[in-house]
């Protein structure tokens, strides 16, 4: 005997399927087959003409257009710009650009005139700092000039009295000077004297001979018998009589 499986729950799915297929397809040719026997051929309609109709008139030939003038196109003038007046300030409005523009203009004004007045100090102070420049330089020129002449006159005195003094100082030496008979007058002896302070002689040196020793004796003795020598009483002015260079002529 043989034993059948149980059927899945997949395969009574396809079974349903198919059965219900089938009964679909049985019952759309048994609905087509009823149709198709109750048809019945359509009936045919017939017209009857007592008599035939007019022929239909003959068609009237096309008339062709009548040509229109060519139209020029009319050139339109350019708009002329339309100019819009400038708006009018309201008057409120006026008056404050003007109080703006009247402020402006002042405070332009007043700069310029604090310009002006700096650049006037400016110059006024250039100018007098140049003035006070020539004046200084004016004042040291005299005051060189005056220095220069100043130097110039005590030169001028210092000579004088060095001359007046090495002349005294000669005199002096020449009273103690006892000449030898029959001396020529153009006899000249030269000699180099040394100082002190005081006028004393430190040293005598004969320079050049007057070609008479007798002669050039008695002057060498008379120099030391004449100390002290005359000096001025300004101890500055020695430096002007430490070395003397003495000459003697019998004519002097």
């Amino acid at each position: 005997m043989t034993a059948f499986a149980p059927e899945t729950r997949s395969e009574k799915t396809i079974s349903g399927a198919l059965t219900l297929v089938m009964h679909l397809l049985f019952f759309t040719l048994l609905v087509f087959g009823v149709a198709w026997q109750k048809h019945e051929p359509a009936a045919m309609v017939a017209e009857l003409w007592s008599s035939l109709p007019a022929p239909p008139p003959p068609e009237a030939e096309p008339v062709p257009p009548t040509p229109q003038p060519k139209v020029e196109p009319k050139i339109e003038p350019k708009p002329v710009p339309k100019v819009e007046p400038k708006p009018v300030p309201k008057p409120d409005i006026a008056l404050r650009e003007k109080k703006e523009k009247a402020l402006k203009a002042a405070k332009e004004r007043e700069l310029a005139e604090k310009k002006k007045r700096e650049e006037q100090a400016q110059l006024a102070a250039l100018k007098k700092q140049q003035a006070k420049e020539a004046e200084e330089m004016r004042l040291a020129r005299e005051q060189d000039e005056a220095l220069r002449k100043l130097a110039q006159s005590q030169a001028a005195a210092q000579a004088k009295l060095v001359d007046e003094y090495k002349h005294l100082i000669r005199e002096k030496i020449k009273r103690f000077v006892i000449e030898p008979p029959n001396l020529p007058k153009t006899a000249q002896v030269e000699f180099d004297v040394v100082l002190l302070p005081g006028g004393e002689v430190l040293s005598v040196k004969l320079r050049k001979s007057s070609a008479l020793a007798l002669y050039d004796s008695a002057v060498e003795r008379a120099i030391l018998k004449a100390q002290p020598l005359p000096l001025p009483p300004d101890p500055a002015m020695f430096k002007h009589f430490r070395e003397l260079n003495l000459i003697f002529r019998p004519e002097q």
